[in-house]
């Protein structure tokens, strides 16, 4: 009965992370927003030479100021920019790092959470109070997190790789190759870099988003508004999807900086920890900054979370004689 629950939650968990990877594409393209890039190498450098001065000749006219930071664009622009620059088929980069993070990642909370229910539940009338919910969301969350990281931060790193200048770029060809150049280069813990945030911002997903739909759905079937249907599988699914991104959003922008950072051989990491990102993110670019990328979380979270409960109904359906 246990591995059923596994299962039902990986195939729905794998078709959500599909049909919406290119939300989440432009959703972490947009949190990197305002973040400092590294500086294209000067020509000068690139040839052996010593770079030019960064001082103006003696009596000369003193250099222009800097240009202005880019201006912050919306999901629209966002992604006219993506395909124009990078075509198409780039709105799907990664998307070999979302299935095999919705495999170990996904199916692990959604299987353990299901195992947690059950098992919590009263046997005489089969509900389980709210805060035993939350509480199954935040274990199996940060069980199937631990589980996932790795994918999570290939996933990232694909996601984020064409906003970098092309001598930049990791150019990873699979999540495999991903995998497997990071341990090589910069050793298997890199792996779980960022695992802290992204275990917190799991918890936050799977306890909200869980939860919610399972409480929104029994209220909505107690109040006899409408049947344990389509309409309400959507409807709950809707009120779960906002209120899981609008917990986890904040954690989300930082885990996707520090995931995406370049650690340079031999130099300081960009940032000490997620603390340290929060601190100089929000020093640089506001408290509001935590919230980049909310239309397409949400804009993404929706459809996730309501193509996630819609098939995993159904898949229970047909799987429910096994």
């Amino acid at each position: 009965m246990g591995v059923k629950g596994f299962v039902e939650g990986g195939i729905a968990s794998i078709v959500a992370g599909c049909s919406t990877h290119p939300l989440d594409l432009l959703k972490v393209r947009m949190q990197l927003q305002g973040e400092s890039l590294p500086a294209p190498a000067p020509a000068a450098a690139a040839h052996g030479l010593r770079p030019a001065l960064a001082f103006p000749p003696r009596g000369g006219a003193p250099f222009p100021p800097p240009p202005p930071p880019a201006p912050r664009v919306g999901l629209v622009s966002v992604g006219a920019r993506i395909v124009r620059a990078e075509g198409m088929a780039a709105l799907f980069s990664g998307v070999s790092a979302t299935v095999l993070r919705q495999t170990l990642y996904s199916t692990t909370r959604m299987g353990l959470y299901d195992i947690l229910k059950k098992k919590w539940s009263d046997p005489r009338t089969n509900t389980l109070p709210l805060s035993r919910k939350i509480t199954a969301g935040l274990v199996a969350g940060a069980i199937g997190a631990m589980v996932g990281n790795p994918a999570d931060v290939a996933m990232v790193r694909m996601q984020a790789d064409g906003r970098l200048p092309a001598h930049q770029r990791r150019n990873y060809r699979s999540v495999v190759d991903a995998i497997a150049s990071m341990s090589k280069q910069e050793g298997v813990a890199s792996l779980w870099r960022g695992s802290s945030l992204t275990v917190n911002r799991a918890m936050v997903v799977t306890a909200s988003q869980l939860a919610t739909y399972d409480q929104v759905k029994e209220a909505i079937l107690e109040s006899g508004a409408m049947r344990d249907g389509l309409g309400t599988h959507v409807a709950a699914s809707f009120a779960a999807g906002f209120v899981a991104a609008v917990a986890s959003n904040p954690i989300d922008v930082i885990k996707t900086r520090v995931m995406n950072m370049k650690v340079e051989p031999g130099q300081a990491p960009p940032y000490a920890g997620a603390l340290d990102c929060a601190v100089k993110t929000i020093r640089a670019e506001g408290p509001m900054a935590l919230y980049k990328g909310f239309i397409p979380t949400i804009s993404r979270q929706g459809p996730f979370t309501v193509v996630l409960f819609v098939t995993l109904e159904q898949v229970r359906k047909i799987l429910k004689d096994f």
